[in-house]
């Protein structure tokens, strides 16, 4: 049999053309677009030494996940005869990985500030040995976020399920140790760590927020703490509360001034339900307080008090109620 013959498109007889078309008009592509980057040089790093890497920090804070909580996040067996080879393996990966960052961000720091870069490669050196020096005190602040979380969590069945799963607690780790980092003065880097967590949890919680021991986040999604907010002790919050500004006043430039405290401050033994939003630098809520989900707070609230949002009341109908019909 006669094979059938393969019928032709138009694709077959232009294909050769169009492609020479494409070839002729991406010089132009290009030269706009180079064109519009030199007009525009906030979003660009051109004449820059190289910046913090935010692969290397996913990985640099991947290790120090394990080990704040060595046989949970690895890919080995962890036995205690080999804690002592395993965490000085990891200790020291970290510690160069770090200090070349650390250098990175404050080369980068130096240039933006038209400063004179002199003690850069020092300070990576110094910072990241602090860093790591502050390691056995973070553990300890975020045992007590674990066992808060499974106190307060009437679904948690063990430590181990908290620490596996709950992304509070991975949230949590992050921003304490960025906080650590934005305490040592350290750019970029904290808030690189912190975004990797809000991206990763829905938790976005500034480095610069100082959070007391054992706070748990219960679910957390959409939960917002802004940089100059105050946290006590055994806090809990859940998920879409807002620790936010009231506002933003500007300078005679109408830049907003980024110096003042913008945040609230919330005492110990306090509990904030879901959909809260908390506003203002002045705003303190005190100790033992509870605030009711969806309730909107700008001034502050004395100890011992429950904060209710009196509207939009609840109207609970029995199913026998009969429905008013509509005219």
């Amino acid at each position: 049999m006669e094979k059938s013959k393969r019928t032709s498109t138009i694709c077959d007889g232009e294909a050769p053309k169009m492609k020479n078309n494409y070839k002729k008009m991406l010089p132009n592509i290009i030269d706009d677009v180079v064109k519009d980057l030199r007009q525009e040089p906030a979003a660009t790093h051109l004449n820059s030494s190289p910046i913090p890497s935010r692969e290397e920090i996913i990985a640099l804070m991947k290790m120090v996940q394990d080990i704040l909580f060595p046989g949970f996040f690895g890919n080995q067996k962890m036995d205690s005869e080999v804690l002592s080879f395993h965490i000085g393996k990891e200790i020291t990966m970290v510690h160069e990985m770090l200090s070349a960052q650390i250098s990175k961000a404050f080369i980068h720091e130096c240039q933006r500030l038209g400063k004179a870069c002199t003690t850069c490669s020092e300070q990576g050196e110094t910072l990241s040995i602090e860093l790591l020096k502050r390691l056995p005190k973070v553990r300890r602040m975020l045992i007590g976020d674990v066992k808060a979380a499974y106190r307060n969590d009437p679904a948690a069945k063990s430590y181990d399920e908290v620490i596996f799963s709950y992304p509070c607690i991975k949230a949590i780790t992050y921003n304490r140790i960025a906080h650590e980092l934005w305490d040592l003065k350290v750019p970029v880097i904290p808030r690189i760590i912190t975004e990797i967590a809000h991206s990763e949890t829905g938790i976005d919680i500034h480095p610069g927020a100082k959070i007391g021991h054992n706070f748990f986040i219960d679910h957390g999604t959409g939960t917002v703490i802004g940089e100059t907010t105050e946290i006590g002790d055994n806090v809990v919050l859940y998920q879409h509360v807002t620790l936010g500004a009231l506002n933003f006043p500007r300078d005679e430039e109408g830049v907003v001034i980024k110096t003042r405290k913008r945040h609230p401050t919330v005492g110990n033994n306090v509990v904030i339900y879901a959909g809260a939003t908390i506003l203002g630098g002045e705003t303190v809520i005190g100790n033992n307080v509870v605030v009711a989900g969806n309730s909107w707070v700008t001034c502050s609230i004395p100890d011992n008090t429950k904060a209710v949002t009196v509207c939009p009341a609840l109207r609970l109908m029995s199913h026998q109620e009969p429905q008013k019909k509509k005219k």
